[in-house]
């Protein structure tokens, strides 16, 4: 189920610049405000780097309520810290299957983050990849299909409507969603948005204890990883 419950965004913590946090009423614990992945993934970055993920899928209202939150925390993290996304694809009554083949499609053609703003807009701003209809709030019947989201990427990006519908059904694309799936199982992601830090730590708005928690939270575990890979490098 997407937790679609927003909590109030200050708990007294003071955001000091990077690597100075300073605690005031809430203490980072494992378990609580962030979970232990159970069996990490090694990491594929450069020596010295740290992945930040999100979890999400366009057809998520709260994903797309929480865009605004990934820019500041893309803004707010150290050089050696690299921002990535798994598309997710386990509500297929809200077409979430297809979005999750068209993004792993714009993405083996180089132009999924060049559009990755305007797709929540073409679902979530009354565009032509809209979920819900905007009179009756209720499900669009039929949803979005894999061919509209063609049609969007090259008014968005020059991608030929073919070239974008021939690379969907490619096997990259097959792989690169089932890698997906499976990596959403191992992180133990069962909402959306999800952050996991360096494949070794999970963690959500919920748990966090708002937005702006999940960015000193998010923060301050790229610290905790980037100091034990310096520690493992002498």
């Amino acid at each position: 189920m997407i937790k679609l419950r927003r909590r109030a965004l200050c708990l007294g913590l003071l955001l000091m610049s990077f690597g100075s946090w300073t605690y005031a009423a809430t203490q980072w614990t494992e378990g609580v405000q962030y979970f232990v992945v159970p069996a990490p993934k090694p990491s594929t970055l450069p020596r010295g780097q740290v992945e930040v993920t999100e979890v999400f899928s366009y057809g998520c209202p709260a994903c797309n309520a929480f865009l605004p939150t990934m820019h500041k925390l893309e803004k707010s993290l150290p050089p050696n810290a690299v921002v990535d996304y798994i598309a997710a694809g386990f509500i297929p009554a809200e077409d979430w299957p297809m979005f999750q083949t068209a993004y792993y499609t714009a993405k083996a053609l180089g132009v999924a983050a060049k559009a990755h703003d305007k797709m929540f807009d073409a679902v979530w701003g009354g565009g032509q990849l809209a979920t819900f209809d905007p009179v009756t709030h209720r499900l669009k019947d039929p949803q979005p299909t894999i061919a509209d989201a063609a049609r969007f990427y090259h008014e968005t990006t020059g991608i030929p409507v073919q070239k974008f519908l021939d690379t969907a059904k490619s096997f990259d694309v097959y792989t690169q969603t089932h890698n997906a799936d499976q990596l959403i199982f191992d992180y133990r992601a069962d909402s959306t948005p999800t952050i996991v830090v360096a494949g070794k730590y999970r963690l959500t708005a919920q748990s966090a204890g708002g937005a702006d928690e999940v960015i000193a939270l998010v923060d301050w575990l790229v610290a905790k990883e980037s100091k034990t890979l310096t520690s493992q490098a002498h």
